[in-house]
């Protein structure tokens, strides 16, 4: 599979999983306007304010990578990919296999 083959995937995986979440967020929205809710009386206030918290997370962590992967793209283009931000040397076929948004080798990875 090529570089862009790699990430046109991982961009339509992330983007399915941002619809699913969107759709979630969406559905539990509108049972909640259903009824009155007070979170600090209704015992399953917390548990519905901990699953919208949670799914906000998830979605800001699919953005973020579809942020990464534009980038991605964006070095693919310029013929820069596969070459680490930090450090120039090429970052590894096996990195870049795992993490088709790796801006860095595993070196510069692992030293922050």
């Amino acid at each position: 599979m090529t570089p862009a083959d790699r990430l046109a995937a991982d961009r339509e995986t992330t983007l399915e999983q941002i619809d699913d979440l969107s759709a979630e967020l969406a559905d539990i929205v509108a049972s909640t306007d259903l009824v009155a809710t007070d979170d600090e009386h209704d015992p399953e206030g917390a548990t519905i304010a901990f699953e919208r918290a949670r799914i906000d997370a998830l979605l800001d962590a699919a953005r973020d990578h579809l942020a990464a992967i534009g980038h991605a793209e964006a070095r693919l283009a310029a013929g820069e990919y596969g070459v680490c931000e930090r450090c120039g040397q090429p970052i590894s076929e096996a990195r870049l296999e795992a993490r088709p948004t790796a801006a860095t080798c595993i070196d510069c990875a692992n030293a922050g």
